[in-house]
């Protein structure tokens, strides 16, 4: 009951800040002639837009099957795209993408993977997705100064607050990944502080079976940390994950039969957004990302074209990815929960070896 009125209150918040962007966005323009450049978009480069977004929800799948089978689970393929699915819808619906991680944990546990080897895996996806834009923007910052100069100047402040605070995430979840003690500690902290609070009741084995599933997940993270070679595979693939989802808007661009602007620009200018709005506290970014897009991509699209161009470029990199996750979402919640049978096959011996390193 708890869960779904959490749900009910995602959705409800999603519509209120979808309503205020599009009154703040919207309001005083000539909506007719907007949808009507809109509508003389190439719908070629749009299907190539929709294909980037298949294509950047499939490579995290491909990321979690990697990872899984490194672990010792050997799981579908169509079920791990099952949850990159749920990861972004929920991501889509919740402040600053909270939701993403708990939610796959979630049907991953009842796909019967143990809770700490989803934890850790989806832990390393999520550092490993944050580094990305931290990365791209340390680059931007030391090496493309003529760059930020030319497109990001109005935006500066905003930009270096989401390197920022990608940069404190990252660190904080390595911590928490790698320091087995200290992520342990934690967590018995938090169970102590429920208790006392009086959110949960004084049971000495809820106590010895969180720490037990800590030493799990520690065997797991002490395996990851020992092959650092998966966690170098999984960064570069995320960072071709990252772009190919940038790319859309070029694309978008190229819809409206637009030439002059480099790639490069292009993809780099939606890489900014990105990084800037990740960490706000706004489902997908919502509001912030339609004002940054309208701030940077003036010299791109032009004043005539920015608006379409905006709406175009949201609706392929955020509403698209919104539906096809949520479509998804629905089919895992049938076949995964509805069926709550294992769909994983256990790899005996990898497991064996996580184990034996406690």
């Amino acid at each position: 009951m708890l869960k779904s009125k959490k749900n009910v209150f995602n959705t409800l918040f999603v519509i209120v800040v979808f309503g205020f962007t599009m009154f703040s966005i919207f309001r005083g323009e000539n909506l007719g002639e907007i949808f009507s450049k809109v509508s003389q978009a190439s719908p070629g480069y749009l299907v190539l837009g929709v294909i980037c977004v298949i294509i950047y929800i499939y490579i995290e799948s491909d990321i979690i099957h990697y990872m899984l089978q490194t672990l010792g689970i050997k799981a579908k393929r169509f079920t791990c795209f099952l949850y990159s699915g749920v990861g972004f819808f929920f991501s889509c619906i919740t402040p600053a993408s909270t939701g993403g991680q708990p939610a796959q944990i979630y049907y991953m546990k009842k796909s019967k993977i143990p809770v700490p080897v989803s934890t850790v895996v989806l832990m390393i996806v999520t550092i490993t997705f944050k580094l990305v834009l931290v990365v791209v923007g340390l680059f931007l910052l030391f090496f493309q100064q003529a760059f930020i100069n030319k497109y990001l100047s109005g935006i500066l402040p905003i930009f270096y607050l989401g390197i920022a605070l990608n940069f404190i995430v990252v660190v904080a979840m390595m911590i928490l990944t790698f320091d087995q003690k200290l992520a342990k500690n934690i967590m018995m902290a938090g169970l102590k502080l429920l208790v006392k609070l009086k959110l949960m009741k004084q049971k000495p084995r809820r106590a010895e079976k969180l720490s037990k599933s800590m030493d799990s997940y520690n065997g797991a993270a002490q395996y990851l940390r020992g092959h650092k070679l998966v966690i170098f595979r999984v960064f570069f693939i995320t960072l071709v994950q990252r772009f190919v989802l940038f790319f859309a808007t070029y694309f978008t661009y190229k819809a409206f039969g637009l030439h002059g602007s480099s790639i490069y620009d292009i993809v780099m200018l939606q890489a900014v957004i990105s990084i800037s709005v990740e960490m706000l506290p706004l489902p997908g970014g919502m509001g912030i990302s339609e004002g940054l897009f309208l701030a940077i991509f003036i010299p791109i699209f032009g004043p005539g074209l920015i608006m379409p161009g905006m709406i175009l470029s949201r609706g392929l990199g955020y509403y698209t990815q919104l539906l096809l996750s949520a479509a998804m979402t629905c089919y895992a919640h049938i076949t995964i929960i509805g069926r709550n049978r294992p769909v994983i096959e256990p790899l005996k011996d990898n497991i064996r070896t996580i184990e034996c390193k406690h």
